[in-house]
């Protein structure tokens, strides 16, 4: 099921395996880099020294990955709202550097979703793969969550 962009919170009935949503997108400023370090201390030279950037490996004016998944976190925050319960789990993989500039977007697609034994609720775990301007995949995770369930029903049809 193509959900397409979404403005509400899914519930666990409503993400069997294979449904997907598109976020809308955003993009990643000098300012936002600025926040990200000050808030996190994240001091590296490859995100703070504009001026010796001899030896680094990565060219232009980079973005922490950790800064685009929480941006993306941010993006997907629809789907979560009012239903989330919790965050249980990620797995990321980086695929290619995410600059100042370039605008993302987050493709989530379910690729696990079942009951728990506590009614009321259910795990489900996406495919978030966010891609830049270009269509390129930059980061890819897989966050687990815990949704509400609609009215405490948990006889959902989505397994894993």
């Amino acid at each position: 099921m193509e959900h397409g962009r979404i403005t509400r919170g899914f519930y666990f009935e409503d993400l069997p395996i294979g449904t997907t949503w598109l976020s809308q997108g955003r993009t990643v400023t000098e300012s936002d880099l600025g926040s990200y370090v000050n808030l996190t201390w994240f001091t590296e030279d490859l995100f703070t020294d504009q001026h010796n950037r001899t030896g680094n490996a990565i060219g232009g004016r980079p973005v922490p990955a950790l800064m685009v998944m929480a941006f993306s976190e941010g993006l997907v925050l629809h789907s979560m709202d009012r239903t989330g319960l919790a965050f249980l789990n990620v797995d990321m993989d980086v695929k290619r550097p995410i600059y100042i500039g370039d605008t993302i977007y987050v493709h989530c697609e379910v690729i696990e979703s079942r009951a728990t034994s506590k009614p009321g609720r259910g795990l489900v775990r996406t495919r978030n793969t966010v891609t830049n301007q270009n269509g390129e995949t930059v980061l890819v995770y897989q966050p687990l969550r815990l949704y509400k369930s609609r009215e405490g029903n948990t006889d959902a049809s989505s397994t894993s």
